[in-house]
């Protein structure tokens, strides 16, 4: 079954007495405006789990701005909001899965076989004129016990190894500018690691902010050979995690995440980093090429 469902799916299920709804809302810069969000109202019985508070560990020298979470720690915090390893979890938020996608990778790394991923976000629930709440649910608490499975992740080794392997595809999630140096706003350093493609994340989603159908998706990773391993990063190991579900939703039998991504690469000083070398903005007319362009000196495209 796919792991994207949309809201009429759950709201068929979410009374079900094994199935746990967990709102995932968060924003970059605003820390508290998700659990304020889920305050004044969230699907009914949903519990709140934080994205820095919850999902991520705490900020260090190397491992990125969003470090993985210690799974001990989160299995208990899993378990104290009443999510065992049968239960079945509904992520959602209102950022077209970017948060949701998270969860469903850390419960999928800790063992956890039925996470959802709730296709239309919050907004799209509410403005359907769907149940809202405002009571918080009072759960009953359980074990989670959790069965990591490390061959999900690649650390900084792995990906400077494979750098040098033509055999493994690095992606980078993040927006093309960022990706090519030219609009940093979040990190020190700007670029991409050495030899990585970009697939920013949005494009896994419609105009309408809905994820689009599998025959889409399959067009837009086209160029990302389903036969070799696929490592996955991003700024800080978030936003990369929708990549990683949609290449899973396609049936990519290898994907990894580096989940200190770029953040936790450029916080070594030896590593190398790749960026546009912009020295014209200009239209081109030349059918390789779209109008306007960015041009850089390794583009092959002259003005």
């Amino acid at each position: 079954m796919s792991v994207l469902v949309n809201k009429a799916w759950v709201l068929a299920r979410m009374y079900e007495p094994d199935v746990t709804i967990v709102d995932c809302r968060f924003m970059l810069g605003q820390p508290d405006a998700g659990r304020i969000s889920y305050e004044e109202n969230h699907i009914p019985g949903a519990v709140f789990l934080d994205l820095e508070k919850d999902l991520s560990s705490s900020v260090s020298e190397h491992g990125g701005r969003h470090p993985l979470p210690d799974t001990g720690q989160l299995a208990a915090k899993l378990g104290k909001v009443g999510i065992n390893r049968e239960t079945r979890v509904i992520a959602y938020d209102d950022q077209g899965g970017l948060y949701a996608s998270r969860l469903w990778w850390l419960l999928s790394y800790m063992g956890h076989e039925t996470v959802f991923v709730m296709n239309e976000g919050f907004s799209a629930w509410k403005d359907a004129g769907y149940p809202v709440s405002k009571d918080q649910p009072v759960r009953v608490p359980t074990t989670f016990t959790a069965d990591v499975h490390p061959e999900m992740l690649v650390n900084l080794e792995d990906v400077r190894q494979a750098m040098k392997d033509p055999s493994i595809v690095i992606l980078d999630s993040r927006e093309f500018s960022r990706y090519l140096g030219l609009n940093e706003t979040i990190d020190h350093t700007a670029g991409h690691i050495p030899g990585a493609k970009n697939k920013f994340w949005k494009g896994v989603l419609q105009d309408n902010g809905e994820w689009k159908s599998l025959d889409e998706l399959k067009e837009y990773y086209k160029d990302v050979p389903k036969d070799h391993e696929i490592i996955v990063y991003c700024g800080s190991g978030v936003s990369a995690c929708p990549n990683v579900l949609a290449l899973t939703e396609l049936g990519y039998p290898d994907v990894r995440l580096y989940a200190g991504s770029w953040s936790d690469w450029i916080s070594y000083s030896e590593n190398p980093a790749s960026s546009a070398e912009l020295w014209a903005v200009t239209s081109c007319w030349r059918a390789t090429c779209c109008s306007p362009f960015w041009h850089s000196k390794s583009a092959g495209c002259n003005p």
